[in-house]
């Protein structure tokens, strides 16, 4: 396993700036806010041939009593109980604060080597007069770095490299299943994530819009390995009053893009709404294999026909993606998850299956002797032969004499055939056709 390089800091020192910087990447939302990084935000990078896991944290508040502020120290704290080494980020432009002297304490007692960091000094050569005031944490040497433009985060890597021990060898990650866990807010993605993780890995409240980075939680299990990507929840483009949220809803777009299978999340108890569709919408549109998950059924009242009556109201609601099977779960109390997992392993395989021209074109054979292809004005539409051209989805390409005959209710009904010989529950399918003689 790659070592844990973890970034802490009061709110608003350019953790996630730096943290981005490292990674190569922009995973972690920036805003000039305090607090925009809530969870834990995991990303990998190498320097001089050595490989390690960075995690960017919320700002530590030490003496803080706000309930989402205490949450973010926690979420930080499991960061350091599980890191080898530490980045503390503090801003030359305001100096030593009391709470960056907390920090330095809370650190020093974990007894991990800590690599402090003054951050915004943007301008190359001597180091400004207020650097040298941050020799008074106790913590060695500072280094002077800009995460904006960064000046000096070489030296940083360099620091942090000679305090790594060596990574050990890991087992390919090539049977992991990564989950995109998304629906609209409070519906009780992290809550989800958490149990099926066994730890307080995202932050939980009744507060709408308390995840705002995508966070990768990787679990193990009998089933396999999976890694669940909590999301932020999607809300209507009018409702997006922030550029935090903005980047928010962007973030969960890209995770659905990265995820295998996507875990369509509904309240039980307010039903279907006209943004759960548009949340499946997003994951139909990107062919990925899905499930509805109808969360908080222990909280729903029940009689003999509950979830009967709820199941036919569902598939109907849902009727766009009808291969998506719905599941009735409780994040809470650990209902069917087992289920869950059963159905997240199958639903992946089947958006990777592939099937032989052989097989298809037998198909395709029984499919037209049963219901012969349409006619316009005495022409015939005639099927030459269909192959697979990709997986994830399943995606077929029809060789046909005029692309115009194939109506929509025949290429359904082809596509119910092919479902109905392999099954492919949870994955559309996607049917392209082409003229004999098309090039593209």
């Amino acid at each position: 396993m790659k070592p844990i390089v973890a970034i802490v800091g009061r709110p608003n020192v350019g953790k996630s700036t730096l943290f981005n910087k490292i990674v190569g990447k922009r995973l972690s939302i920036v805003e000039d806010t305090p607090g925009v990084t809530r969870d834990r935000v995991f990303g990998d990078s190498e320097w001089c041939g050595k490989a390690f896991s960075l995690v960017d944290t919320g700002g530590i508040e030490p003496a803080s009593k706000d309930i989402l502020l205490t949450q973010m120290r926690e979420q930080a704290q499991i960061a350091i109980d599980s890191a080898a080494a530490i980045i503390l980020v503090t801003d030359v432009r305001s100096g030593v604060t009391a709470t960056d002297a907390d920090v330095a304490d809370m650190l020093q007692k974990s007894g991990l080597p800590v690599i402090l960091c003054v951050n915004k000094c943007d301008s190359i050569g001597e180091p400004p007069v207020e650097f040298y005031e941050f020799y008074n944490l106790g913590l060695g040497d500072p280094v002077m770095v800009s995460s904006v433009h960064g000046h000096g985060t070489g030296d940083l890597l360099d620091r942090v490299c000679e305090n790594l021990p060596d990574a050990v060898e890991e087992d390919d990650e090539g049977d992991v299943i990564k989950v995109a866990v998304i629906g609209k807010p409070n519906v009780g993605k992290s809550s989800l994530v958490n149990k099926v993780s066994g730890e307080n890995r995202c932050i939980v409240s009744d507060i709408a819009g308390t995840t705002r980075d995508a966070v990768d939680t990787t679990i193990e299990n009998e089933f396999g390995t999976f890694t669940f990507i909590d999301t932020a929840g999607l809300r209507r483009k009018s409702k997006v009053e922030d550029a935090i949220e903005h980047y928010s809803n962007l973030r969960a777009e890209m995770a659905v893009e990265r995820a295998d299978v996507c875990l369509i999340l509904i309240d039980a108890q307010v039903g279907f709404t006209e943004q759960d569709s548009k949340v499946a919408g997003i994951a139909h549109e990107a062919g990925k294999a899905c499930i509805v998950c109808v969360n908080k059924w222990d909280a729903v009242e029940k009689d003999g026909k509950t979830m009967q009556e709820m199941q036919k109201k569902l598939e109907q609601d849902f009727s766009f993606m009808s291969y998506a099977p719905i599941l009735f779960i409780s994040a809470k109390t650990g209902q069917r998850l087992d289920k869950m997992f059963g159905l997240i392993k199958s639903t992946a395989a089947n958006n990777a299956m592939r099937v032989t021209t052989g097989t298809l074109n037998d198909i395709l054979a029984q499919a037209t002797a049963r219901v012969q292809p349409p006619t316009d004005k005495g022409k015939r539409l005639k099927i030459y032969y269909m192959t697979q051209a990709s997986t994830k989805p399943p995606t077929f390409v029809c060789f046909v004499n005029d692309h115009e005959l194939f109506h929509f209710s025949y290429q359904r009904y082809l596509e119910n055939r092919i479902r109905e010989t392999f099954g492919l529950e949870g994955t559309p399918i996607r049917l392209i056709v082409r003229e004999r003689g098309e090039q593209k």
